[in-house]
């Protein structure tokens, strides 16, 4: 089987690749395949910056930058899941992480595209502090703007107005007028509820509000959560004279880190 050309559908035809995952069609394959090929995308990526400090961290790298995003994926998963659902999502956890495994699938894609210019500096730069530093601050940037990127992307597909089997979009559907003119006698206020129990057009919106409102919050906190975690699994660079490390000691966050290596490089 070519995992890969799940990727390339993906790339090439965006919109039948989505329409398919709110079909459920196929998505154990489509699961498997974003998953094998992020990884190895991913781990491409982490043995470039990883070879900074030698073969042992490149190796430790391109297992850990896989581990990172699939881990953030599968932490933040069930609150996004919960909630949709308790607001009027029918789309089922397969449906949600195939989406969100297709936006982490975009980010691996987006690092590849740059590994030639982080290979490019790798090999022109020296093995100092100060090189290890810029290297650092120019790799954190790689990420924080592929991972823009990919939360852009995520929040494009999985807005729920897109989501046309939602309970909220049936009755939006229920309570439209018609495009000829109606019949007076047959015509009811949006503000009405109908007799068969289906949501006012304003509970429709509501849910629609409070379901964006969701995303977004879970958009912030999956950014959160992906970078205490790669701050929790560091190092992914390495270090200048310590010697290899698998793990390093608790403690800071990812906000202290980048600014020291600002300092740093700057002093």
């Amino acid at each position: 089987m070519n995992y890969f050309s799940t990727i390339i559908f993906l790339l090439r035809d965006r919109q039948d690749f989505l329409e398919e995952i709110h079909q459920g069609v196929r998505l154990k394959s489509k699961i498997s395949s974003l998953m094998i090929s992020s990884f190895c995308f991913f781990a491409l990526y982490g043995a470039i910056i990883g070879s900074f400090d030698g073969w042992a961290q490149a190796l430790s790298s391109a297992i850990k930058l896989p581990a990172l995003y699939l881990i953030t994926l599968v932490v933040c998963l069930p609150t996004l899941y919960i909630f949709n659902v308790l607001f009027g999502s029918k789309q089922n956890i397969a449906q949600h992480f195939t989406y969100l495994l297709s936006a982490v699938s975009v980010i691996a894609i987006l690092l590849c595209g740059f590994a030639p210019v982080t290979l490019f500096f790798l090999i022109t730069i020296n093995n100092s502090f100060k090189d290890y530093y810029f290297f650092m601050l120019l790799n954190v940037s790689i990420f924080a703007l592929t991972g823009i990127i990919g939360v852009s992307f995520l929040y494009q597909i999985m807005r729920p107005i897109a989501d046309p089997n939602d309970e909220s979009v049936q009755a939006e559907k229920a309570t439209a007028l018609p495009a000829k003119a109606p019949d007076l006698t047959d015509f009811k206020p949006d503000f009405q509820v109908e007799a068969s129990g289906k949501p006012e057009k304003s509970e429709f919106k509501n849910n629609l509000q409070v379901r964006t409102n969701i995303l977004r919050f879970w958009l912030v906190l999956y950014g959160f959560v992906g970078s205490q975690l790669g701050w929790v699994l560091r190092p992914f660079f390495g270090s200048p004279g310590d010697g290899f490390a698998l793990f390093r000691a608790k403690g800071g966050n990812i906000i202290t880190g980048v600014w020291t290596a600002f300092t740093n490089l700057l002093n």
